[in-house]
Formats: structure tokens, C-alpha cells, sequence
């Protein structure tokens, strides 16, 4: 995974790659991407640039909102399931509706440090299946614009495109990487964790611990498609921080040095009216707790 950078979390689940800042299954501190093709040139692409995104203190998220949200909805912070800062779930394991005070620095364009938001619960988190963290704040879409000057990151609502252009923006370490969607795996397995139908990045996204939770924004739409997570840095297979690939055969491929994200387009689905969670709502297929009340 791309490892958080917090001592404590990357020492248990990242190791070095979390100090790092590289994110995987694990870990939120940067991964280290490969270098990818450049994109098509017929394609329209928009600038990205660090406005949407905050710096955890050991991860890398974004202020993202659902197509129905509205200004005066609490504001959403998404990152990786594996940068909470209770540690990471384990396999199986959803956490909803726990209360959280994390705070989140808020940057500008430039990446400049704007402020802070302050979580007041997360309202969604698991490594299983996929591996995200979605926190419900204090203040809302309009307060933070008032504020700040940000509107919210838009959730794309369509599976993302094989080819398609992509930044991966790290707020953690203020930095962007470029490349394209490479392919899609069926099932990346690392460690303990499997998540379902993840995005394979082209080698120019090196990213390292820390880039944990970056958001994957499509350059072409300019709406967060996945969001970063993992990375096989050493070249073992199916070890944390050497995640590999499971075809529907069951045949098992390993990449050393490429990096990988989780599809976010049906997290919308999950999402309703006021930024409220529903798990049961027609068409979310999060996973939910085991004993899960319908």
C-alpha cells in the first residue's frame, strides 16, 4: 500500500514505504508510481491543480462531493480505509458512523496551506474490497468556499476508461503525478486485504507513502475516477506492499514498481439526501458490517 507516514501506523502495516510517504493497502505515505505513456494528444485534457485536495497528517485526501449533494450539505473528506487514524481495518472489516475530530488541512491551487476542517465522524471506512475513508465535517460546502475559496472535488459516476489520462494529486506531498489508466485487475490481493476490479496505473505514476488516498482525477472530465492506494515496490507477491494481480482464472501476476488505485464510481450510489450514508440504498454495493442493521 501506499503507507500513511505516521509512525505508528506505517511501523505496524506500511513499514518504510509508509514513512515514505507511498501509499498501498497499508499505508498513506507516497508510493512510488511508474512512468506512463503520454496521452493522447485528440483528447482534450483540463489543468489539475491541488484545489479540492487536504494533507492528512500521515495521508494524502481530497473535499469531495456526490452529484446530488448540495452547498449546504456537511462537507465529505474521502481517503484510503488503510490512513485512519485508528489503524487499519482488518479483512472484512467496516467501520460506519464512528465519531472522529481529525483535523485536515485544506490547500489552494498552488498548494498552499489555506486552513483546516475538522472531521466530526467517519462516516464510511473499509479495506475490503476497496480501501477508502469517507469523513463527515463540521462545516459545509458553502462554509468552506466562504472561507477558503474551494468548492468540493465531483465524484465521477461512470467506470473509468482503459487509456484514460490521470492525475494523481498528493496533498501530503504537494505534489502531482501524471500517466494513464494502464488496465483493470480483477482482484488485487496484499496481505490480508483483496479489493475488486482496481486501476492498474502506466509506470509515470511512481507514487511513494503518503500518496495514500490522493484522489485520481480524469484529466478529460476533471472528476476524481479511483482513488491511489498500493504499490508493488519490491517485486513479492501478494505480500504487504508487494500487492499482486488475480486474473477470474485465478493466475496470479506480479508488477515490481507499478501502482494501483480503487474505483470510487459507485460510492455516489451509497451517498443520500443531506450526505447521508445508506448502505441499503438501490445500487450501493459497499460492503457493509457484518450484523448490519437494514
Amino acid at each position: 500500500m501506499n503507507r500513511p507516514l505516521v509512525g505508528a501506523l506505517a511501523t505496524a502495516v506500511l513499514g518504510a514505504a509508509a514513512l515514505v510517504g507511498s501509499a498501498g493497502s497499508a499505508g498513506a505515505a507516497p508510493q512510488v508510481h511508474h512512468k506512463h505513456k503520454a496521452p493522447h494528444a485528440k483528447h482534450k485534457t483540463r489543468a489539475v491543480d491541488f484545489a479540492g485536495t487536504v494533507a492528512l497528517d500521515n495521508c494524502s485526501g481530497s473535499i469531495v462531493k456526490m452529484p446530488n449533494s448540495q452547498e449546504n450539505d456537511p462537507a465529505l473528506v474521502m481517503s484510503n480505509g488503510h490512513c485512519l487514524e485508528s489503524g487499519m481495518p482488518g479483512a472484512g472489516e467496516v467501520i460506519v458512523d464512528q465519531p472522529s475530530s481529525r483535523s485536515f488541512t485544506v490547500l489552494d491551487k498552488s498548494a498552499g496551506d489555506l486552513g483546516t476542517i475538522k472531521a466530526t465522524k467517519i462516516a464510511y471506512a473499509t479495506m475490503t474490497d476497496t480501501d477508502v475513508s469517507l469523513y463527515e465535517t463540521g462545516s459545509t460546502y458553502a462554509e468552506i468556499e466562504q472561507k477558503y475559496g474551494i468548492k468540493p472535488l465531483e465524484l465521477a459516476t461512470d467506470h473509468p476508461a482503459k487509456g484514460a489520462s490521470i492525475s494523481v494529486v498528493s496533498g501530503y506531498w504537494k505534489k502531482i503525478y501524471s500517466c494513464n489508466i494502464d488496465g483493470f485487475v480483477n482482484t488485487l490481493k496484499e496481505g490480508d486485504w483483496t479489493w475488486k476490479d482496481s486501476v492498474r496505473y502506466t509506470p509515470d505514476c511512481h507514487t511513494i507513502g503518503g500518496t495514500s488516498g490522493s484522489p485520481v482525477i480524469d484529466t478529460g472530465s476533471g472528476k476524481v475516477a479511483a482513488i491511489n492506494n498500493t504499490g508493488n515496490e519490491n517485486g513479492e507477491k501478494c505480500t504487504e506492499n508487494n500487492p499482486c494481480e488475480v486474473d477470474e482464472n485465478g493466475n496470479v501476476t506480479v508488477h515490481k514498481g507499478i501502482n494501483y488505485a480503487q474505483e470510487t464510481y459507485g460510492i455516489p450510489k451509497c451517498f443520500g439526501t443531506g450526505n447521508k450514508l445508506d448502505l441499503n440504498a438501490a445500487g450501493c454495493e459497499l460492503p457493509k458490517p457484518s450484523g448490519a442493521r437494514s
